[in-house]
Parts: C-alpha cells; sequence; structure tokens
C-alpha cells in the first residue's frame, strides 16, 4: 500500500527500527525489493536519484506507483537527492509521494531557502520532504555526488535548521560515504555525535551512505534514533556480480535467464539489511 512518508517515519520513530530505502534503477531491481519486502512484512522506500530517473524515464513511475498500491506493506516512492527546487517540482508531477532537496553543499543560509521552498511545495501537495545539513563524503567515482571531506552535522544547527524550513526528515552527516570505502579508509560513525543530534530533534533522522559500513555500526545508528537508511551500492553489487557471473556463457541473452539469479542476490543482501535496521515484521504496525 502507497504510504505517506511522514506517517511511514513517524512510525519508525516512535519504535526505534530504520526503513530500508533501496536506489533502484531498472524494472526487475525494483521487482526483486517489491518482493523481498513482502517476504519479510517490512516497509520499504523505493528511492529513485534524479539520475536514475533520467535512466529509466519518468514513465517508470507509473510501475513504481502501481506496485505499491497493490503491496501489502507500507511502501514510499521518493525522489532521492533532488538538488534544485525543479527536481522537487519534477518529482511531484511525475508521481513521487516524497522528495529529498539537498542543498547540503550550499551555505546554511542558502539551503535552508532552498529547502524551505521545497517543504512548501511539498505541503501544498501533501508529501513529506527531507532535508540534508553537513556533507556526506564520497568513496568511489561510481557513487552519487558527495565531497571530500565530511562536514558533519552540529546540532544546534539541526535544530535551527528543521524550525527555519519545517523539513519532516533530515539526512545527519555522522560519518558515513556515499558508494564503496576503497580499502584505505576504514568507516566509522560518530554515534557520540547521532545522539546529541537526536536528543535535540524531534523530526525523524536518515543515514545516507549506509552501504558498506559494519554492521555493528548500523545496528547502533538505529538504536541512537535512525529511522531510514539508504541502500544503493551494496545491492547494486550483489545483483551485477551475479549477472557477471551469468554472462561467461556466452550463450546466455534473454533477460528471463540472466535476472532471476540477479535479483536473488540482491534479496539477499536487501533481507540482511531489513533485519539489521529493525524493519523486518514491522507492517504490522501500520
Amino acid at each position: 500500500m502507497l504510504h505517506n512518508a511522514k506517517d511511514l517515519l513517524g512510525v519508525a520513530n516512535e519504535n526505534y527500527f530504520a526503513i530500508p530505502a533501496f536506489n533502484i534503477s531498472d524494472y526487475s531491481m525494483m521487482k526483486a525489493i517489491f518482493e523481498i519486502s513482502e517476504e519479510k512484512q517490512s516497509p520499504v522506500i523505493i528511492a529513485i536519484h534524479p539520475d536514475e530517473l533520467a535512466h529509466v524515464g519518468a514513465s517508470f513511475l507509473a510501475s513504481a506507483l502501481d506496485w505499491a498500491h497493490r503491496s501489502k506493506v507500507p511502501v514510499v516512492i521518493h525522489l532521492d537527492h533532488g538538488t534544485t527546487y525543479a527536481h522537487v517540482l519534477k518529482g511531484i508531477q511525475a508521481g513521487f509521494n516524497s522528495a529529498m532537496l539537498d542543498g547540503s553543499t550550499l551555505t546554511f543560509a542558502d539551503n535552508v531557502a532552498l529547502t524551505k521552498l521545497a517543504v512548501v511545495a511539498g505541503n501544498a501537495v501533501g508529501i513529506g520532504i527531507e532535508g540534508e545539513l553537513g556533507t556526506i563524503g564520497k568513496g568511489d567515482e561510481e557513487a552519487e555526488a558527495g565531497t571530500e571531506r565530511i562536514i558533519y552535522t552540529k546540532p544546534d544547527e539541526a535544530v535551527e535548521f528543521a524550525k527555519l524550513t519545517g523539513i519532516h526528515s533530515l539526512a545527519v552527516a555522522v560519518g558515513t560515504f556515499h558508494g564503496l570505502y576503497p580499502s584505505s579508509m576504514k568507516p566509522e560513525l560518530k554515534l557520540d555525535l547521532l545522539s546529541e543530534i537526536k536528543a535535540k530533534i524531534e523530526i525523524p533522522l536518515v543515514l545516507h551512505g549506509g552501504s558498506n559500513n559494519p554492521d555493528d555500526e548500523i545496528s547502533e545508528a538505529v538504536k541512537r534514533g535512525i529511522n531510514k537508511i539508504n541502500i544503493s551500492s551494496d545491492i547494486k553489487v550483489a545483483y551485477y556480480n551475479e549477472m557477471r557471473r551469468v554472462l561467461e556463457d556466452a550463450k546466455v541473452r534473454e533477460p528471463n535467464s540472466i535476472q532471476p539469479s540477479c535479483m536473488v542476490a540482491m534479496k539477499e543482501v536487501a533481507a540482511q539489511k531489513m533485519d539489521l535496521f529493525g524493519a523486518t515484521g514491522k507492517a504490522s504496525l501500520y
């Protein structure tokens, strides 16, 4: 069933679990995520980045929304990392029922001004808007945009940002990178900083760059108040590594011969994330 993002994340916030937001960029990936969400009875967010939307086309949203309406678990279709007001407006027009305005690389004042515009637009049509304060790092060249150096979210600024913009959820920078970490880099979350932010702000908190972090850190982040975790690289690595294996057989050419085992590999990773985030079985709360 299609759910409002504010309600979906609100339940997670009240019950201290995190909803997985899986970035997908083709139909079989989407199908795999819907299927495993129903198997695990986990609420889920289908996240599509503007680059992914450019790849699949806006008409893809009709399929995503159809799946969401028919699904037996709560679903949100989310525009991930819109960086302009136009991104958010086009996302609303395309049918997303949740959107992110990422003004994290702007000055605080400009981030507030741009995010506030997105919130006004979202409120007009009843969809939740996510903002971001502080910057996420970028682990590799295939990753979503990020900065070379993390700018950590300051708790007092987070309070002011939420108050000035009216956002419904906030992505915080506490030590994650988009993409996969190079071997020279040790993932490390500033969990005490996360606790400080959570103590000062009531809206749901979001963790971007959730792939490739140690499970114990992610689990602890959920306990300390993260309510949505974005996963892209981990599920795509599983999907395409399996596809590379299948395509070693040069005679294979039909998608229904190639993709099913790729979907199974992706589902295994997604299921593990649902368990780790405490989302498994939580569909019953809605």
